[in-house]
């Protein structure tokens, strides 16, 4: 079984604050152990109509402008600071990723040539960015497949092969929601997806959105072999996503389970493990 890589989701949790984002990706590596940290870009002027832009935030209390657009703007890294963190993330020795969510942040990403570009389910059918993506970026291409129907996953996929890109695929199951009760997490996606697409795409992975983390350990002894969580120093911060996200302890203990799981997923080497001859001697029963 292959080692689970997990990407500690930051996304927006930096709260416009590049310190903090620093300090979030130092701790992921140095305290969590996590093997990449994912950011969010946006171009909020070409996502968003002007009606949207200019509406106030649904939840006031999350808010950190006066608008919807506000709101947005203030947490939004600007490119150059992007090739900031990533250059900060090469310091630290963990991988650095950003979910693109328009063609314009694509770009901009992709000219920084990141290992990874995440595609968040809100815009996996966004094929005009898809499209230039998979023709001038080399990398590989996370999808997450949240409120998204099964037709519209084969079509995504077709998509891809039909690019030649579907063995640089990622594709996550996950039921996008902040958080999800467990029973909404169905987990048997997981295999769904692997039993249709495992030998299409590179790898099958899962986003999570829930409490706690046995969830994802049982995701990975599924055949979900990259865990995203959303991640934060404080889930009492303002913000929609802090809730859902895992602080610190959980992250590393949620880095440490899975590398036991992956230590563990192994058959008998012997009939008898040289660890249990010693106990066979003196506890066996003798005929």
């Amino acid at each position: 079984m292959k080692k689970a890589r997990v990407i500690a989701e930051i996304g927006c949790n930096h709260k416009g604050d590049m310190d903090i984002a620093k300090e979030l990706v130092k701790v992921a590596k140095i305290f969590c152990n996590a093997d990449v940290v994912k950011f969010q870009k946006r171009n909020n002027k070409e996502l968003l109509t002007e009606e949207q832009y200019n509406a106030p935030h649904p939840n006031p209390h999350n808010s950190y402008g006066d608008t919807y657009g506000d709101h947005r703007e203030f947490l939004e890294f600007s490119a150059e600071q992007h090739k900031e963190l990533m250059a900060y993330c090469q310091e630290m020795e963990i991988e650095y990723s950003t979910s693109t969510w328009d063609l314009t942040s694509a770009k901009e990403i992709a000219a920084l040539k990141p290992g990874l570009i995440k595609i968040p389910s809100a815009c996996n059918n966004h094929y005009e960015m898809l499209g230039w993506l998979c023709e001038n970026y080399e990398g590989e291409l996370h999808v997450s497949t949240g409120m998204t129907t099964h037709q519209e996953v084969d079509d995504l996929i077709n998509f891809f092969v039909a690019k030649g890109r579907a063995k640089d695929l990622v594709l996550y199951a996950c039921t996008s929601g902040y958080p999800v009760p467990f029973e909404d997490v169905s987990l048997l996606e997981i295999t769904k997806l692997k039993e249709k697409y495992g030998d299409v795409v590179k790898e099958i992975g899962f986003s999570g959105h829930h409490l706690g983390i046995a969830v994802d350990v049982a995701a990975y002894t599924l055949g979900a072999t990259t865990i995203e969580r959303h991640y934060t120093l404080d889930r009492t911060w303002k913000g929609t996503d802090h809730a859902a996200s895992l602080e610190p302890e959980g992250l590393r203990r949620l880095c440490r389970d899975l590398s036991a799981v992956h230590q563990s997923l192994t058959y008998k080497s012997e009939d008898i493990l040289d660890i249990e001859k010693v106990q066979r001697e003196k506890l066996k029963y003798k005929k």
